[in-house]
């Protein structure tokens, strides 16, 4: 389609820190269930927050396509972004889950439902077998890393990419995104009618691909038509608030995305430069995908019995991994010219 010039200097990697603090927030109170920690359920929304990180992804993934050499190229530079970590986690996690198992050793690296979640989850169908033989068992969530749904749904966007631009060239570009767009919003609210009459599986099938890509969608519209935004960036910002306003009293179901779209890119471009956040690492993905096994032993180990102990706890730990997970593992699998990379010096 066509490469736009953005500003160097954005706050996308404090964002997406943020973003990941607030979903390990909110899952610190709802694993543990202890009440001192609901303070973070009413400050912050883990839904809201993954949709923000779809929103990044969907201005960010653009942009990598449109920057790409060619298919392979793109698709070479999303796996090395997402696989190594995600592969480690779920391996790790998989090998050393037996000293928290009510089986034996014996009989937890004999269980089929071992093999069924390195199997599954090594191909990003978490949903498959999320649970690990007899790990978790007595904690409130038995899916030894319930945070890992979100990542098929970033693995189907950036397959989807290819088939975007595709249609953006058949229909023009903001014909494409607005049908893209709209067909997300629909789907969504068809599965908010069938949740109503049946409930069930519609609830899950309501937050998988469709019903998510109204926020990667906006998020590259906001890549793509960037110039414009900048300079409409103050009336925009008034439309999103008062979008997100009318979505909590009226639920229109439309306007949502489009206005935490606009939100999110005024934060990263507009709004004031909060400095080189990634100089030491960019430690959002690991945090988001290494904190809820975390959570999840220290739960077993009763730590949680002083809830605002084991938080402080989990954060240590959370940090001190992600830590390890971007200088040992994300880190050396990405290309050297990655902004990724670059951010770090």
């Amino acid at each position: 389609m066509r490469q736009v010039k953005l500003p160097k200097e954005n706050n996308f990697d404090l964002l997406r820190f943020c973003f990941a603090a607030m979903v390990f927030f909110v899952h610190a109170y709802q694993l543990s269930g202890a009440p001192e920690l609901s303070i973070f359920a009413d400050l912050f929304s883990s839904s809201i927050a993954v949709q923000c990180f779809f929103v990044v992804s969907g201005f960010l993934i653009f942009m990598s396509y449109e920057n790409s050499s060619g298919l392979g190229n793109y698709l070479e530079k999303r796996a090395r972004r997402i696989y190594p970590a995600y592969f480690t986690v779920v391996v790790l996690s998989a090998l050393f889950c037996v000293f928290v198992s009510s089986y034996s050793w014996v009989d937890y690296y004999g269980s089929i439902d071992f093999y069924k979640y390195l199997a599954a989850n090594l191909v990003f169908l978490n949903f498959i077998q999320p649970s690990l033989p007899g790990v978790f068992a007595e904690n409130q969530l038995v899916a030894v890393n319930g945070a890992l749904w979100t990542l098929k749904i970033e693995v189907m966007f950036y397959l989807s990419v290819p088939l975007l631009i595709w249609l953006f060239r058949k229909l023009g570009l903001w014909q494409g995104l607005l049908l893209a767009y709209a067909g997300s919003v629909l789907y969504k609210a068809w599965m908010g009618q069938l949740i109503d009459m049946h409930g069930g599986i519609y609830v899950e099938l309501q937050r998988q691909l469709p019903g998510q890509l109204m926020y990667f969608v906006a998020g590259g519209a906001l890549y793509y038509y960037f110039d414009q935004f900048k300079a409409r960036s103050p009336q925009l910002l008034l439309l999103a608030v008062g979008g997100l306003i009318i979505e909590h009293y009226l639920q229109p179901g439309f306007l949502h995305a489009a206005s935490l779209a606009v939100i999110v890119v005024y934060l990263a471009f507009i709004f004031k430069y909060m400095g080189n956040f990634g100089r030491f690492g960019d430690f959002s993905y690991g945090v988001y995908i290494l904190h809820s096994p975390i959570l999840q032993v220290l739960i077993v180990y009763s730590v949680f019995d002083q809830p605002w102990l084991a938080f402080f706890v989990a954060c240590l730990l959370v940090m001190v991994a992600a830590y390890i997970m971007w200088h040992r593992v994300e880190k050396p699998a990405l290309r050297s010219s990655s902004h990724y990379v670059k951010a770090n010096h």
